[in-house]
């Protein structure tokens, strides 16, 4: 019988554990997508969940908040798809990164609150369901159920985005998970909240005007002058014909203009709907290749685009990252075209980087330029809407090839400006040769600092005024909740750990993003990799007593080799030998790390405070990983040694290995 009670727990386990990491991912693509103001916060929802999971942890012998969860997930997700921000496409406001913008919803300062508050009171319902099951089974056991369980959530969630799944499909998930925890003591008050997701989810699945790809959620509308296309709640494009387009704005047609050869060769990226594709064709040439990232963009456009350019035999279609396609591709073209590569969301919810900033480094218009033809031209064109945009851009094609280039402007149009360029300057004809129009242009973005939408090297006020709200909010909330922060204490190291490691797997995020593009799969490997690499370490400490202050030691010398070794020598190599080495740097830190964090774990009393302190630093990692914006991603490792050489440190005095200790407790990082 006990023996059967353990089984079904841990089945539970590993099934909360599941539940967890799912209703996270869910809540960062649904939010995303309903509150456009998120678009713009890279790692908020991310941070009410961390806070959230903490808290449920710390909470553990309180009254039950389990059975709360699917009340509060219920009304999170249906409020926001009945209220959601989206961008006022009449507004003439910026819509870059760092801009601002005319919404149409409860304003930022009330909406980010209500998203932070909502997002972490579920989180932490949810995980005190997990956190009870967790205190059931020696630590170390617990933990590797709970990262099978999350293994299993990652791989779920990224299956469904694989096929296409709309979230009603999410919805089921998570209402099925829910009935079987819950099981008798599913109340009424659960099937309302039962009620709203799924009529929340269901009202997505009615609406044939929308479809969900594994970075947007996309609606269109049928116009007098074409179809319009909207993106998480912010306008993207326009789908109509190409006269149609001539007529309203000839600058799409100028870089055939300005090309002295008929470009015959022709990539696109950022094909998107088709629209550019069809210009291309309309312009003679004889072969494009078409970039886009987001399949489902695509497939919209081959089906609602008058012109059918998918279906033309000229074309080739590849759905794959723009920089990662460059780095692949040996093929060289009479014009290479960036078309309107603003993409309006962030590769992840843990980084600040967005799914085209790769393409606008000082590397990526060098890798660009090594693929034209000797008469080739570059082009790139965008509603820049800021002329230091403009100029910077066009100061960055100034130092990659030369000599500045062509610049055409529609500024009645939001600032639509067109840079056109070539190896030999002879090889454009030029109406206007680019000079800098707002003071001294800003220096070129680059792959350890990509963010080409922020004029310097800082970070914006209202990005530090929301961070220190939100740690204040949170040291208050923790405060409330687990009483006095020395209970804590004793966990102090385990708290930076927390912080060191979630900084460790933003760098590897944008890594891999770098190396082989900035794809929805791609990030789904990486946090696969990094949860095996958890587990891996756990085996590993279940079998072998390892010196703690070598583990350091150890540790420190894996962060020095990533930090030597910069990203610009891996894509020097092929994508075999490339992914060997990345995986090599990139996880050999995350295993250390969790053997460290091991070793350390074994001797806690109290693992559920422990493992609470620990993810409360990772939410401290979390507002760090904005240091970025100043310092750049290589320069986060020295953060991270930073916080683990605090961690040893302030945990010094229990630096013992496990054979002294006698005890076996358990792993959590």
């Amino acid at each position: 019988m006990e023996g059967n009670t353990v089984s079904a727990d841990r089945r539970r386990l590993f099934l909360a554990s599941f539940l967890m990491l799912f209703v996270e991912l869910v809540l960062i693509r649904w939010l995303g997508a309903h509150v456009a103001y998120l678009s713009f916060f890279s790692n908020f929802v991310l941070l009410g969940s961390f806070l959230g999971i903490g808290i449920g942890f710390l909470a553990v012998n309180r009254s039950d908040w389990f059975r709360w969860a699917p009340m509060w997930l219920g009304a999170l997700i249906f409020l926001s798809a009945v209220f959601p921000v989206t961008i006022d496409r009449r507004g003439s406001s910026s819509l870059i990164f760092f801009g601002s913008f005319q919404a149409r919803g409860l304003p930022i300062w009330i909406s980010l609150p209500i998203v932070f508050a909502a997002v972490a009171a579920t989180m932490a319902a949810t995980a005190q369901g997990v956190a009870r099951l967790f205190q059931r089974f020696p630590p170390l056991e617990a933990y590797r159920l709970d990262v099978l369980g999350s293994i299993a959530g990652i791989g779920g969630f990224a299956t469904l985005s694989l096929i296409g799944a709309p979230p009603i499909v999410w919805g089921a998930v998570i209402v099925a998970l829910f009935i079987l925890l819950l099981g008798p003591s599913l109340r009424i008050g659960h099937t309302v909240a039962i009620g709203l997701l799924l009529a929340a989810f269901g009202m997505e699945a009615l609406a044939g005007t929308v479809v969900w790809s594994p970075y947007y959620r996309i609606s269109w509308t049928q116009t007098g002058d074409g179809t319009i296309v909207d993106v998480n709640g912010i306008p993207h494009q326009t789908v109509t014909t190409t006269e149609a387009r001539r007529v309203a704005d000839p600058t799409y047609f100028l870089p055939y203009e300005r090309a002295v050869e008929p470009p015959r060769r022709v990539l696109v990226i950022g094909a998107g709907t088709g629209t550019d594709v069809a210009i291309a064709l309309a312009e003679g040439a004889q072969h494009v290749d078409a970039v886009e990232i987001d399949p489902e963009l695509y497939e919209l456009g081959r089906r609602v685009n008058p012109e059918r350019p998918y279906e033309d035999p000229r074309v080739r279609v590849i759905i794959d990252d723009g920089r990662a396609f460059l780095e692949r591709s040996d093929d060289r073209y009479d014009l290479i075209l960036l078309a309107l590569t603003d993409s309006l969301t962030l590769v992840s919810g843990q980084s600040s980087l967005r799914l085209e900033s790769y393409l606008f480094t000082r590397e990526a218009m060098e890798v660009a330029r090594d693929h034209l033809t000797p008469d080739g031209v570059f082009a790139m064109y965008n509603y820049y809407r800021s002329a230091w945009l403009a100029d910077r851009l066009a100061n960055t094609l100034d130092e990659v090839y030369g000599h500045p280039p062509c610049f055409d402007s529609a500024r009645r149009i939001g600032y639509l400006a067109l840079l056109t360029i070539a190896r030999d300057a002879s090889s454009v004809s030029c109406a206007e040769v680019w000079a800098p129009t707002a003071g001294p242009p800003v220096a070129p973005a680059t792959d350890d600092h990509p963010f080409v939408y922020l004029r310097e090297s800082t970070i914006p006020s209202l990005y530090l005024v929301t961070i220190a709200l939100i740690l204040v909010a949170s040291a208050l909330a923790v405060r409330v909740i687990s009483g006095p922060f020395r209970a804590m204490r004793s966990s102090l190291d385990l708290f930076f750990m927390g912080a060191a490691f979630l900084l460790l797997e933003t760098k590897s995020v944008v890594q891999f993003a770098l190396l082989f593009g900035t794809t929805w799969f791609v990030n789904a490997l990486v946090f696969a990799g990094i949860l095996l690499a958890v587990l891996l370490a756990i085996e590993v400490a279940k079998r072998t007593q390892p010196n703690p202050v070598i583990l350091y030691g150890v540790l420190a010398v894996t962060i020095a080799i990533a930090f030597i070794v910069p990203e610009s020598a891996l894509l020097q190599l092929a994508v075999v030998p490339r992914f060997l080495v990345a995986v090599a740097i990139a996880f050999g830190p995350v295993f250390c790390a969790n053997l460290v964090f091991a070793e350390r774990f074994e001797t806690v009393e109290r693992p559920t405070v422990a493992f609470g302190a620990n993810l409360l630093g990772a939410m401290i990692g979390g507002t760090l990983e904005y240091a970025s914006l100043v310092i750049g991603y290589r320069d986060l490792l020295i953060v991270a040694a930073l916080l683990y050489a605090l961690a040893f440190l302030s945990g010094r005095r229990n630096l013992v290995g496990r054979s002294t200790v006698g005890t076996r407790v358990a792993v959590r990082l």
